[in-house]
């Protein structure tokens, strides 16, 4: 989250900004996340997220104009951002965005068994690649109650999608569905050879922080 005041960026340590949202983590979930759908069952985690997002932009940004930075789950809180915030919304960097992919990448992708089990039982720990992550039924439905790939974002401004080409955790097809979604911003899609899912190595974050300095 990058804020303008008085038409004066406020741009100190920008690489500390990109890492900061999620990105030195090759998991879909980051560690904090996983700690709070384990210990908060019954916890809706998308909406707790959501809102932590809005009680920090009012109180740091108030009601200068700012950029919104996320990295995959943080890509789909920060479009939900948008419906609170979008008079002061002049920006937006989505790296590897995962939007909705609780629905699409888990659930729809459950076979019987393991819906019976996550239903009946109200968790499953889903084993992806190196990584296990407990899943539980009340984030599933957490997810759909955030839905935002259906819904239009008329604002000006402009909109930078960066994804790897390598990235097994969210294809680069969820980065298209949000750039559909701007009706009106100036976009750009760039897919990083042989990148991944976290795009954490240093030459990965300069093209991170490239992409941000044209976007401000």
């Amino acid at each position: 989250m990058i804020s303008k005041n008085n038409d004066q960026f406020k741009l100190k340590n920008i690489q500390t900004k990109v890492v900061s949202n999620q990105i030195v983590t090759e998991e879909l979930f980051d560690s904090e996340t996983v700690n709070e759908i384990i210990n908060n069952a019954i916890v809706s985690v998308v909406d707790r997220k959501k809102e932590q997002l809005q009680i920090q932009i009012k109180k740091i940004v108030k009601k200068n104009n700012f950029i919104l930075v996320g990295s995959s789950m943080g890509a789909w809180i920060s479009l939900n951002q948008f419906k609170v915030f979008n008079k002061q919304i002049i920006g937006f960097l989505g790296i590897g965005s995962a939007p909705e992919f609780l629905e699409n990448l888990m659930w729809k992708k459950f076979n019987k068994s393991m819906k019976r089990e996550i239903t009946q039982k109200g968790i499953i720990n889903l084993k992806h690649g190196k990584y296990e992550y407990p899943i539980t039924l009340q984030l599933i439905k957490d997810g759909r109650k955030n839905k935002i790939l259906k819904k239009n974002i008329n604002q000006k401004l402009n909109v930078t999608m960066v994804h790897g080409e390598k990235d097994e955790s969210v294809p680069v097809v969820y980065s298209r569905k949000v750039l559909k979604l701007f009706k009106n911003a100036r976009k750009k899609l760039v897919i990083i050879k042989n990148g991944d899912h976290s795009l954490s190595s240093k030459r990965w974050l300069k093209i991170l922080t490239n992409e941000l300095s044209l976007i401000l």
